[in-house]
């Protein structure tokens, strides 16, 4: 029964794909069943152009840069573009008050001057086949979850291994469909990456916090670094002797004019989506998660902001850290808003209503699915609360930089009460917290992380029924009056572990007494100590029922709605092709978009005076030149321009491909409205931006001076 359930699952999977795919993040291994319709929006390329195993393609120059965005390679001596903001981390890690890449950029005018990057990785997909056959050969659909998960699990790394057996490549099986599909995935990784050049933070970053998720847009969201490998071009750890390594394929780059309707690509490792959520999931994340996390984010960046502003030393320290922060909060306020302007919680109703009524007409159906959306309805009255108290615990509690270290040191404690470690056990436990907190407190603000605390557990107070509030809330109340800033103004005065000074004292006295009374390590004790014996068991009590339904409800929709709706998979981080055209929108009544935004944008918003739109001096003296060379289209220097391919978190550094497999652009971000497309995609609001490569190359070349590398380059005119 479940092979033939497998067999017609398969089936299923390629019958759908051959309709029309106006929308969704498709494996690139099953292109042929949608090259007819890519080709009819545009495309000049075949399915095998762009996956292959047999000969070089076009994803043999895309690769997962660190763990989260993506790259592509532009020249056969490994060079590589990704975002700025993908490699801001990097960039911020080889930067001093001396020399500061982030405020004034980097160019490396040769490659001994590429600065390495300990921990930088880039991953290449050698090849991705399906496997679902073998992994679900004799598991039933009443078999016990745990017992599922762990047989699938030793299946699949059983798989991985003799998939790379004897070779240098990794390999892992990833679930499809919600654990209905799995496919394995072969890998190779490079480890050895250096920064070869970057814009300074105002023009890679341009717009900032103001223009995040917003359109129009005017940043050159750039950076380039350089693959190396040992000298017969494998992978091999950073070394002066390694070469620059020689790519399978790197994209040519198209200057030529573009316009509205012309086809483009996508091509990256999209993070995570949810489109195929119940409407009681919907309804949760609109009414009660997305306002929670905004709400708790609300609070760290007005303080993060105001002091940032107020003091270089402390921008430089919190540069990545409040951009982390921003990002998402502003993303879950635009998903809000899509989701409530385009009325999906009804749409997703709707469906559900055809859904039940097909169901209810089929008495096999029927007997299997009948019960699936009331289910859901009744799970999800535990499942708010529990998912509330994670929440509460990563945005709140751990969020503070202070409880999140004090958890750290909180090892430390642990073992030296229990009493059965040895000394030494106990001063290797203690050299690694002062090697940890070296780096901890070299980009740490207690001024910054002290008025957060007392703001978090104020809401925390606010929100939370009194009986439900941690035991530390009975100090705030006796001590303090119910004054949290004054709590965390005491603590920070008097707690040992968030003094550098301070610190390596009490790691050289190590006084188990003194340190159990330390009021850091009784917060965190008062936080932490009920997370894995309440908090995560209740939650994971839901989403362990969830979890096969979810499934199940996967199947169903695939079974009664599979010959007529395309149902792309959820994006895992696995390499997807998303497609669509250049074109501009309308968000609201009255607006209407351009597909394209020019560096008079640019220089307009910098009037404005907005510390967001500060531009170097220098940009500003090339534009008042009005030399833009080859990179102007009809007398303008087009800066970003929108398309309509389904993109999330990970596609940042995509590269944003042509007709015919030319690099056009690097896609760093959606419109505002476009980020309900994790939940729900929408063609008439979702929008990616991509920066035109005719901006990235007139930075380089005119800004950076750094024109030699365009000589590396395939360039198309």
């Amino acid at each position: 029964m479940r092979r033939i359930l497998i067999i017609s699952l398969s089936f299923l999977f390629l019958s759908q794909l051959q309709l029309r795919a106006d929308e969704g993040m498709w494996i690139p291994l099953l292109l042929q069943s949608i090259e007819g319709d890519m080709q009819a929006q545009g495309m000049k390329m075949s399915a095998e152009d762009i996956y292959s195993v047999n000969h070089s393609s076009l994803k043999d120059a895309v690769v997962l840069f660190g763990g989260g965005c993506t790259g592509e390679l532009i020249s056969d001596q490994g060079l590589l573009l990704t975002n700025h903001h993908c490699g801001r981390g990097n960039i911020r890690a080889r930067s001093t008050l001396e020399n500061n890449y982030l405020r004034d950029g980097f160019w490396a005018t040769k490659k001994s001057d590429e600065l390495p990057n300990p921990g930088l990785s880039v991953t290449f997909i050698v090849r991705m086949e399906d496997v679902t056959e073998q992994v679900l050969e004799g598991i039933s659909d009443n078999m016990d979850e745990g017992r599922r998960n762990a047989l699938i699990g030793q299946k699949s790394e059983a798989l991985a291994q003799e998939a790379v057996k004897g070779s240098h490549y990794d390999a892992y099986v990833r679930p499809f469909y919600y654990g209905n599909a799995f496919y394995l995935i072969v890998t190779e990784k490079f480890s050895d990456v250096r920064l070869v050049g970057t814009p300074p933070d105002d023009i890679g970053k341009f717009g900032g916090d103001t223009d995040n998720w917003v359109w129009p847009r005017h940043t050159c969201d750039f950076s380039m670094f350089r693959i190396y490998a040992d000298k017969d071009g494998k992978p091999a750890d950073y070394s002066p002797e390694n070469v620059p390594f020689k790519p399978r394929h790197s994209f040519p780059i198209s200057l030529r004019d573009k316009k509205e309707g012309d086809f483009t690509l996508v091509f990256g490792f999209p993070g995570t989506t949810q489109e195929y959520l119940p409407a009681a999931a919907v309804k949760y994340i609109i009414e009660e998660e997305d306002p929670l996390k905004i709400g708790l984010r609300d609070l760290r960046l007005e303080v993060m902001n105001r002091e940032m502003k107020a003091d270089s030393a402390v921008f430089l320290q919190y540069a990545s850290k409040q951009s982390g922060v921003a990002n998402a909060w502003k993303k879950w306020k635009g998903e809000v808003l899509g989701l409530t302007k385009t009325n999906k919680l009804a749409v997703k109703k709707a469906y559900e209503a055809e859904f039940q009524k097909r169901v209810d007409a089929n008495p096999e159906w029927k007997k299997k699915y009948g019960n699936i959306l009331s289910d859901f309805e009744s799970l999800y009255e535990n499942y708010g609360p529990a998912r509330t108290d994670i929440l509460y615990f990563f945005e709140g509690a751990m969020s503070i930089e202070a409880v999140s270290w004090g958890n750290q040191v909180s090892e430390l404690i642990r073992t030296m009460e229990k009493g059965d470690a040895s000394d030494d056990k106990i001063k290797e436990i203690a050299e690694k917290l002062e090697q940890r907190s070296q780096s901890f407190f070299r980009d740490y603000s207690a001024v910054i992380d002290r008025e957060i605390m007392g703001k978090i557990l104020a809401q925390y107070q606010k929100d939370y029924a009194k009986d439900k509030l941690p035991d530390v809330f009975q100090t705030i109340d006796s001590k303090f009056g119910g004054n949290t800033q004054a709590y965390a103004d005491d603590l920070f005065e008097r707690s040992q572990f968030l003094d550098p000074a301070r610190f390596e004292s009490a790691l050289g006295k190590l006084k188990l007494k003194k340190l159990l009374k330390d009021p850091l390590y009784q917060l965190v004790q008062s936080f932490v100590g009920p997370y894995p014996t309440t908090i995560l068991p209740r939650y994971q009590a839901v989403a362990g029922e969830l979890e096969p339904l979810n499934r199940l409800y996967m199947e169903a929709q695939l079974a009664v709605f599979g010959e007529e709706k395309a149902f792309y998979p959820d994006a895992n981080s696995t390499l997807r092709v998303t497609y669509g055209k250049i074109e501009g929108f309308s968000p609201t009544d009255g607006v209407n978009y351009t597909h394209y935004t020019t560096l008079d944008g640019l220089i307009t918003k910098n009037e404005s005076g907005h510390d967001d739109f500060a531009m170097p001096k220098r940009l500003g003296e090339l534009y008042k030149s009005g030399d833009f060379g080859r990179y102007a289209q009809d007398g303008k220097l087009w800066t970003c321009f929108l398309a309509s391919n389904h993109t999330t978190g990970g596609n940042s550094g995509s590269p944003t491909i042509d007709a015919e497999g030319n690099l056009i652009g690097i896609n760093f971000d959606r419109c505002w409205e476009s980020t309900m497309s994790d939940i729900s995609y929408d063609v008439s609001l979702c929008r990616n931006i991509s920066v035109d490569i005719r901006f990235v190359l007139y930075i380089v070349d005119k800004y950076g001076n750094a024109g030699a590398l365009l000589e590396e380059m395939k360039i198309v005119e």
